[in-house]
């Protein structure tokens, strides 16, 4: 009896220690395996919309000469896309308004112009020349009040999102929060003629990824990039330059391949 007794406990013994062991080796896949994080956008085709801020990917410093590399390029080192569009319009605002001195329009009115039928990743980066334009929040409303106001933040951004959502039900869509800024007068204390510091419009994005599930990045907060340190990562308290590209893509490569 004491002999059954002890082959039983070397038993149990015995099978605790292949649990153990089987759960640590899952483990340590787990941990290895990079591709379980990985928003997988190889071979994926990117749009990404905004102001200049996304425009000047690419683009030369008109003063240093030097080449911008921006979060999408950046991006797409990171991740490699099979496309990416830059979508960018230099100076634009999201809404429509009576303040926009040159000819480029609103990203909302440029939209129905656009083709995001074949993205497979759609971000939006958006509210800061809202902010400088003076253009109103308005109204966010429900999601069944379909009766949007250009002329207003929410009303043009919803607007921006529910065209894309028609053309294409299957992208994912990020939208990206406006950085801190210090540039003609426009810092992130002043208050616009409209009644509004630039955390309004921050907050108006936030609002409208809870009001359609999507994903906010709020590189307000966690860019790095801050009223203190625009010198250091900007070329005019506003524009990033390389450095702030970095730090603007490492936030959004942080979240996107979670």
């Amino acid at each position: 009896m004491k002999n059954k007794n002890i082959v039983i406990v070397f038993i149990i013994i015995v099978c605790v220690l292949i649990t153990i062991l089987t759960g640590c080796k899952s483990s340590l896949k787990g941990v290895n395996s990079s591709n379980s994080k990985i928003f997988h956008g190889r071979n994926k085709r990117y749009i990404s919309v905004g102001d200049s801020i996304t425009f000047n990917d690419g683009k030369e410093d008109e003063n240093t000469k030097v080449i911008f590399k921006g979060y999408q390029t950046l991006m797409n080192d990171e991740i490699g896309f099979k496309t990416v569009k830059n979508y960018g319009i230099s100076g634009a605002s999201m809404a429509k308004n009576f303040n926009y001195p040159q000819k480029n329009g609103s990203l909302a009115v440029d939209d129905g112009k656009k083709e995001y039928s074949s993205a497979d990743l759609i971000t939006i980066f958006a509210g800061t020349n809202d902010f400088k334009l003076k253009v109103k929040l308005g109204k966010i409303g429900n999601l069944s009040n379909k009766n949007f106001d250009l002329y207003t933040f929410y009303g043009a951004y919803r607007s921006f999102i529910e065209n894309i959502e028609r053309q294409n039900k299957s992208a994912k869509i990020y939208l990206f929060t406006p950085i801190q800024r210090n540039n003609a007068g426009y810092d992130i204390n002043y208050r616009n003629s409209a009644g509004y510091k630039l955390i309004d419009y921050v907050n108006a994005v936030k609002n409208i990824g809870k009001m359609y599930n999507l994903t906010v990045i709020d590189l307000y907060a966690t860019s790095g990039i801050n009223i203190n340190n625009l010198k250091i990562y900007t070329v005019d308290g506003l524009h990033p330059n390389n450095k702030g590209y970095k730090l603007i893509a490492n936030s959004i490569l942080k979240i996107i391949q979670k």
